[in-house]
């Protein structure tokens, strides 16, 4: 067992395509399917393992989707353990539009989960003899899961001294939140929610971080602000923003997900929190300089970070 683990319920087998021209009522040709592993925590332990860490894996899958994502895995050398379900594993499709650059992103919802199912995932870090130092469970919860899973794998962290690092929205958010995280990574319209309120601005949005801090939903917020980086709040350190250089953006897809891995990185190293969210924003930058599904590039990582340190 690694020091980082990732968890993932709702895995996808990632097809992505271009065509010249998207139209409607027409035969459309696509070029040669490009096929990846993913979903939230699965896309954690890619970006760790390529930027030169490890971590392990756990995730449900089934049928031949599922058989094709964990053989996707292996080919990457990343550790996993799957937990079979009797559904298949859904798959989701990316295609590009070759005359314009505009991607059309298809997600689809999830086979429905059995209580016997999810409760794995569960069961098995309940008998780990060894607990890792991080758990990060990240991505949408499928149709059967309970919305309090997360909040239920909160409890396990308070009982087994591990630090929980949750990265999801709605109803699975709020009640993990509940239970009091490690570390969340909110966009502005999340941490509204978190903060019980409907809308936010930007005068307001270091208030209700403190607000969320006070309440002991987490110890640690980072909230994603897009282009313009993100903002840490912490007791330790108060309010940090740390905004990336501006980047030609190919695609925004796993740019969440290779933050998250950044920083899952950096804590297991003990760097300093603004340290961490500073390495978190370098990855999460470098990936959208990368085409179609692709995750961030340890090079394109190490170039922002040196940026970011010159100017922070």
């Amino acid at each position: 067992m690694q020091q980082i683990l990732t968890i993932t319920l709702n895995p996808a087998l990632d097809k992505s395509s271009y065509v010249k021209r998207v139209l409607p009522e027409k035969k459309l040709r696509c070029g040669e399917p490009r096929y990846e592993p993913g979903g939230g925590g699965i896309n954690v332990s890619r970006a760790i393992r390529k930027l030169g860490g490890q971590s392990t894996a756990w995730l449900l899958s089934g049928g031949p989707a599922g058989e094709k994502l964990c053989e996707l895995l292996q080919e990457e050398g990343v550790e996993f353990w799957s937990g079979q379900t009797e559904s298949w594993t859904r798959e989701n499709l990316m295609v590009m539009e070759e005359s314009t650059g505009d991607q059309y992103r298809f997600g689809m919802p999830g086979p429905k989960i059995q209580e016997s199912e999810w409760g794995q995932v569960l069961e098995k870090l309940q008998s780990l003899e060894k607990f890792p130092e991080y758990v990060v469970a990240s991505g949408s919860l499928p149709p059967g899961v309970p919305d309090d899973y997360y909040q239920q794998l909160a409890k396990l962290a308070h009982e087994h001294q591990f630090r929980l690092i949750v990265d999801t929205s709605g109803e699975a958010l709020l009640k993990a939140a509940g239970e009091g995280l490690y570390l969340i990574k909110p966009n502005l319209g999340e941490l509204a929610k978190l903060a019980g309120k409907e809308h936010i601005s930007a005068m307001e949005q270091e208030d209700f971080a403190m607000q969320v801090l006070e309440e002991g939903k987490c110890k640690v917020l980072v909230v994603s602000l897009g282009p313009r980086g993100a903002m840490l709040a912490s007791k330790e350190t108060g309010i940090h923003y740390v905004v990336p250089p501006t980047v030609k953006q190919e695609s925004a897809v796993g740019a969440g997900d290779s933050m998250v891995a950044g920083m899952a990185m950096s804590l297991l190293q003990g760097c300093p929190l603004e340290e961490v969210v500073r390495y978190g924003v370098a990855a999460g930058t470098a990936a959208t300089m990368t085409s179609g599904s692709e995750l961030c590039r340890k090079e394109d990582v190490e170039e922002i970070y040196q940026w970011l340190l010159k100017h922070k």
